[in-house]
């Protein structure tokens, strides 16, 4: 347990202080039980290989094309998936107890929570890492410059820390780490395929069109695509934007107060 003996300071301060304490906590966590990174290193590898030499060829005529067309959508994909584990491990810490241990420190009540989110951009960063690099292998190139891939790159992270707070949500709110998972799993799946994730949304029937084109994800990867490949971004990026506003003002109030109900 990392030490959270940290002298008294004005309560903005203390709280942001104790949050990186215990964000330094969930890194050893992180890094002592490396598997728990599978879903963000293996996820993203097998589904490039699978969906490229498989539907590649049957989507876009060949797979090289079809790889730049889906690389920016698998990296939401995975991206998206891999917030549901912060919510299962939040909900196995409040059944081991040692969200209790916390209560009896002098932290802000938020602060176990806020560290854990930022403890997470690391699982961020490397499943994008891993995405591009992988990407890179198989044959996908950035045709814009480096700093608009790296802009795509910082705002598919910054996408995950605010849709975070959504599982972090759930993990409070539900009894069992499996039902986090399940639960969670229902509603990423429909945002994941019910958008412009592997197809392009023109091929949809057209009652589903209306749901792809508020999607978060297809803002998202309409984002990325236009800044790792230079295609036309229009207001992706302002939509993507303003849907990591909207989870954080919906999901992270009402996860604090479910925090707090529960100790």
């Amino acid at each position: 347990m990392v030490s959270l003996a940290i002298a008294p300071g004005p309560r903005p301060l203390r709280l942001v202080r104790h949050s990186f304490a215990l964000a330094k906590r969930s890194l050893i966590k992180t890094w002592r039980t490396p598997e728990a990174l599978i879903d963000v290193t293996l996820q993203p590898v097998l589904f490039l290989v699978l969906f490229v030499y498989i539907f590649g060829g049957a989507i876009s005529g060949n797979t090289h094309d079809y790889l730049q067309f889906l690389l920016p959508g698998i990296l939401a994909q995975t991206i998206a998936t891999g917030c549901i584990s912060i919510g299962v491990n939040l909900n196995t810490d409040m059944e081991k107890g040692i969200f209790d241990r916390f209560r009896s420190l002098p932290i802000p009540r938020a602060a176990p929570l806020l560290g854990a989110v930022l403890g997470d951009i690391v699982r961020y960063v490397i499943v994008t890492a891993v995405t591009i690099g992988f990407g890179y292998i198989l044959g996908f190139r950035v045709t814009t410059n480096f700093f608009e891939a790296l802009a795509g790159c910082a705002l598919a992270v910054l996408f995950a820390l605010c849709l975070s707070w959504m599982p972090v949500f759930v993990g409070m709110k539900v009894r069992t780490p499996g039902a986090v998972q399940g639960m969670m799993f229902a509603l990423i799946l429909p945002l994941s395929f019910a958008s412009s994730v592997f197809v392009s949304p023109t091929t949809l029937p057209g009652w589903m069109q209306a749901f792809v084109k508020v999607n978060p994800l297809t803002h998202l990867v309409g984002a990325m695509r236009g800044l790792f490949l230079g295609t036309p971004i229009g207001n992706h990026i302002w939509w993507t934007l303003a849907w990591c506003a909207g989870f954080v003002v919906v999901f992270m109030p009402l996860a604090l107060r479910a925090y707090r109900k529960k100790v």
